[in-house]
């Protein structure tokens, strides 16, 4: 059977809050859907805990711990209710307080939840930040893979007037932006056993992967500016004017100091950057042919899952099975896409 590891549902008192896709209430509804486009277990989670996808300017990590706990103790209640066919991400903010951590890890030892959801950003700020050293910490300690979703109103997205883009643009790019900044920030080699599971197919990650092992190489320039200029920054052959020092300012004036270096970085990881990428698993909620092309290229068949994001999204889940099986790869690593995959890293 099928194992879609991204689908979403909603506790009922979020309904008399926020405007909701209907689908996020109908679990009956989705499980029988799924059920019989052969999709035997849906990992459902909450990228925003006790708050909304759906409204801008909602503060959504302002949740109290008992919100939070009442969230989690309707959803284990829900997946016992419907197991085998459901189980779920507990929800963190990964730059919680040393109490909503605690209360993190007894949810998930206590609720049997399969791994971690949290948030590529928060509040504009991405997860290379030593505010999120405490999180890692702690999935390391509880040996779960992170999901690593979307925040509803990703890095930017004040900036977008229409919010269909933040939906299906600007979260896209936050996912692909988190997952280079957590490989730069040297955290995937300092855990050799974290296992992150990125959204939406990983964003445009690994169409960027060969860029991001260039911005590990050695700048092209050393300093300064381009080559052939004149000191200071003049035009190529240019002299000094008349009473001037070479490279222009004012009389009786020193030679400038000329133009400032470029800024150079110390890497703090040891290999390049494509290496920690193809650790990373991606799910196939995109539906694009050249994004699974591409993932497959970096990550290997082994560390893509089938996904849907349904719901709340209307995927035409028969079209997304059909996307995996149209794969150029043996039909052994389409039944590991489609399940087998999600089987091994979550225990299933």
């Amino acid at each position: 059977m099928i194992v879609d590891v991204h689908g979403h549902i909603t506790h009922p008192e979020l309904f008399k809050r926020y405007p909701m896709p209907p689908a996020l209430a109908d679990i009956e509804g989705m499980l029988d859907r799924k059920s019989e486009a052969g999709i035997g277990t849906t990992i459902v989670g909450s990228p925003v805990g006790f708050g909304t996808m759906s409204k801008r300017g909602h503060d959504n990590y302002a949740q109290s711990l008992d919100e939070l706990a009442s969230f989690h103790e309707w959803l284990a209640e829900t997946v016992r209710e419907y197991a085998p066919r459901l189980a779920a991400y507990a929800y963190t903010n990964p730059f919680g307080e040393e109490k909503l951590l605690e209360q993190t890890a007894q949810t998930v030892k206590d609720g049997g939840f399969v791994g971690l959801i949290v948030n590529t950003s928060v509040g504009g700020e991405y997860l290379d930040s030593p505010r999120a050293d405490a999180f890692f910490a702690m999935a390391a300690e509880l040996g779960k893979p992170v999901f690593l979703h979307p925040p509803a109103e990703p890095v930017g997205s004040d900036s977008i007037e229409d919010f269909r883009l933040v939906e299906q643009v600007g979260r896209f790019m936050d996912v692909t932006v988190g997952l280079a900044t957590l490989v730069f920030s040297g955290r995937m080699e300092r855990d050799p056993k974290l296992e992150i599971i990125a959204a939406t197919a990983g964003g445009a990650i690994a169409l960027l992967a060969g860029r991001m092992d260039q911005a590990f190489q050695p700048r092209h320039w050393a300093g300064g500016g381009p080559p052939g200029g004149a000191p200071g920054g003049g035009p190529p052959g240019a002299g000094a004017p008349s009473g001037g020092p070479p490279g222009g300012g004012p009389p009786g004036a020193g030679p400038p100091a000329g133009p400032p270096p470029m800024a150079q970085y110390t890497n703090k990881i040891t290999e390049p950057p494509s290496t920690y990428l193809r650790r990373v698993y991606v799910d196939t909620a995109n539906s694009n042919m050249h994004n699974h092309l591409a993932n497959l290229e970096l990550m290997g068949a082994e560390h893509l899952l089938f996904g849907t994001d349904s719901p709340p999204l209307a995927t035409p889940l028969g079209d997304a099975i059909a996307m995996v099986e149209a794969l150029p790869i043996s039909a052994e690593q389409k039944q590991g896409i489609l399940g087998g995959n999600a089987r091994r890293l979550f225990g299933l």
